[in-house]
């Protein structure tokens, strides 16, 4: 079986084909536990051990923190190798002496001449070899640096180096390795994937299927929840790809997931690089189209609405959270709407749309920073006295972010009970005792930097400031002062 055929069976899920098509010489990925990454990682093993030198093979060398682990991925590529009908040698098991200490090493020999080496996450013991490197949950490993460096003279010959790692801590050199690679300082090939998107790509089907039991959504999320409840606050980091530090993460896991209601709509565009070039009446066209799919929602209410948003052009998404505001100051999620890669005019235009459509349009706070200035200010001129334009800084981060969380705490505020919006609330650190974004999800075109938490963080700081600007009781008495323009007592009345 060739790599191509793997992909077009149903042996392996979306994420696990593309972690074997991407042919990079430097991968990794930062992954939930348990979502076969290690599996289907042993498959390319067998492969690339099975074949000849002239074909592209070549000695594998596999590491991990636990025997365990060694045990079971040498296990696995034998397993491929007899699914795949490659010939190879039973396991065996090699003693060596490191510092006065034995150590077991295990080892299978394919009849291309190859091996497979599965060893201890000691560096010394990758010294004088050559081939493919499996680096296995990199993170645990207490000499991540000294055997990232042996390994990269693999490379000299031809060889590849693959690591693969839930996160252990923020500070951890497998995270720092991430972000230098998410700065482009590092050119390796970055793979990301949470137990969110196994399930998306059908995890909880194959556990079914291998399990004799039957699929359905409700039982996929109850077995997700038990599972999240299980790690309790150690769920961001197992199965979200989010590294933490005791006490950092600013909206702890399970509260996030208590303000998540169902069925809160969430609408979003996304423009293609041409549609900026388009002809005007074709862009605004476009515009009111998709707007037909948000206006029965933005119509639904005759409450008071006030609005955040998030703005970005490119790169990450502009976001617009909508709360319905409760006569007993708390607020209700109405809907959030997020675009991304709309032009500056299109914005506004969808934005105007919006506000002009609610039946009570109580006001905004906008991201004002950089090119969001622009279109701030032309809010602020279209309904003024409504619009609260926001410069963000660490000051204003912490004079608010404490009071949203508050009203999360006290069941007073909620958004949508959406996968990409829970992540952006996630990402929300203490930085220097700051609540700040400190990290971007997803990846592509699908990047996003906490841009639905700040929304939501807008609208809240809208609908405090507006209920401060309310009316207020005069606690003085008016004085009758001569004026030409008013009629006198004797006119009619106005």
């Amino acid at each position: 079986m060739t790599l191509e055929e793997a992909r077009n069976t149903a042996i392996f899920l979306q994420y696990q084909i593309d972690w074997l098509m991407d042919d990079s010489p430097l991968k990794l990925w930062e992954k939930s536990r348990r979502i076969g990454a290690s599996w289907c990682e042993a498959f390319f093993t067998a492969k690339l051990a099975s074949l000849t030198k002239p074909s592209g093979g070549m000695d594998c060398f596999y590491m991990a923190y636990e025997k365990e682990m060694t045990q079971q991925f040498i296990s696995d590529v034998a397993f491929w190798a007899k699914a795949l009908n490659k010939a190879c040698g039973d396991i065996e098991e090699v003693v060596i002496k490191d510092e006065d200490k034995d150590i077991l090493l295990y080892k299978i020999r394919f009849a291309s001449g190859f091996e497979v080496w599965a060893l201890p996450s000691k560096a010394r013991l990758l010294r004088s070899k050559q081939g493919h490197f499996i680096f296995d949950e990199a993170a645990f490993a207490d000499e991540f640096r000294e055997i990232i460096k042996a390994a990269h003279a693999f490379r000299i010959w031809g060889g590849s180096i693959s690591i693969l790692s839930t996160h252990n801590g923020e500070e951890n050199p497998f995270n720092e390795l991430i972000q230098e690679v998410k700065d482009g300082k590092k050119k390796w090939s970055l793979h990301h994937t949470t137990i969110e998107d196994a399930l998306s790509d059908g995890l909880y089907k194959r556990i079914c299927a291998v399990q004799n039991k039957k699929w359905s959504k409700e039982a996929q999320d109850n077995w997700l929840k038990d599972l999240l409840d299980e790690a309790g606050d150690f769920a961001d980091e197992e199965y979200f790809c989010i590294p933490t530090r005791a006490g950092e993460r600013y909206f702890p896991a399970e509260l996030v997931r208590s303000v998540a209601v169902k069925d809160k709509s969430v609408f979003r565009f996304s423009a293609s690089d041409s549609f900026t070039f388009e002809k005007t009446e074709k862009r605004e066209n476009e515009i009111r189209k998709w707007f037909k799919t948000v206006k029965p929602t933005l119509l639904s209410t005759d409450l008071p609405v006030c609005v955040g948003e998030d703005f970005a052009r490119s790169g990450d998404i502009t976001v617009l959270h909508f709360d319905m505001e409760l006569p007993d100051d708390s607020t209700d999620t109405l809907c959030e709407i997020e675009l991304r890669n709309v032009p500056f005019e299109q914005q506004r235009q969808f934005i105007q749309l919006c506000f002009d459509t609610l039946k009570n349009f109580d006001g905004a706070a906008f991201d004002s920073r950089g090119n969001g200035q622009m279109i701030a200010e032309w809010a602020a001129q279209e309904y003024p006295g409504c619009i609260f334009p926001v410069m963000i800084t660490r000051k204003w981060y912490a004079e608010n972010f404490p009071s949203l969380k508050s009203a999360f705490e006290e069941n007073k505020s909620n958004i949508p009970d959406d996968s990409f919006i829970k992540d952006d609330y996630r990402v929300v650190g203490l930085v220097q005792g700051v609540p700040r974004i400190t990290d971007r999800t997803g990846s592509g075109r699908n990047k996003r930097h906490g841009d639905s938490c700040i929304a939501k963080l807008m609208a809240h700081f809208a609908h405090r400031e507006l209920e401060g600007a309310g009316y207020q009781e005069m606690t003085y008495e008016a004085v009758e002062t001569p004026n030409k323009y008013r009629f006198s007592k004797e006119d009619d009345e106005w």
